[in-house]
């Protein structure tokens, strides 16, 4: 069996999904989502009041790479929680329109909303660096 080269960026990526319950790997920050379905998403965890860690994939796009390497989901958003992929924008969406999403979150859930998941809100967790380390 052949050993895994060293990939420091792949595991600063599982570490922070190791590390925090809910994670959120977008395009963007919570504060300043750069497309629909990362603010989507974003807009849902955040009507359920749940703390997440954020990971803004467009710095460098090794990091999107690796990120789908591991969890094996081509798109972005990607949600973790308790270190498992939930999935992107739609499943997330659907989940929350469900009550589905609280239950996986451990809250309460919120009142539904016509439309499906609310707009995105200012504020959150300031969202985590994931420091490219490649060279």
């Amino acid at each position: 069996m052949s050993e895994q080269p060293e990939n420091p960026l792949r595991d600063a990526i599982a570490e922070a999904i190791r590390d925090n319950d809910v994670i959120l790997f977008m395009k963007g920050n919570p504060e300043q989502p750069m497309c629909g379905f990362s603010a989507r998403t974003v807009a849902a965890l955040q009507s359920l009041g749940t703390p997440f860690a954020a990971v803004d994939v467009l710095p460098d796009p090794r990091i999107r790479q690796e990120l789908s390497s591991l969890s094996n989901w081509p798109t972005i958003p990607q949600l973790f929680v308790g270190g498992e992929l939930i999935g992107g924008c739609d499943i997330v969406t659907e989940m929350y329109e469900t009550g589905e999403l609280a239950g996986v979150l451990g809250v309460e859930a919120a009142p539904a909303e016509p439309g499906g998941a609310p707009e995105a809100e200012a504020g959150g967790a300031p969202p985590i660096q994931i420091e490219n380390r490649l060279g």
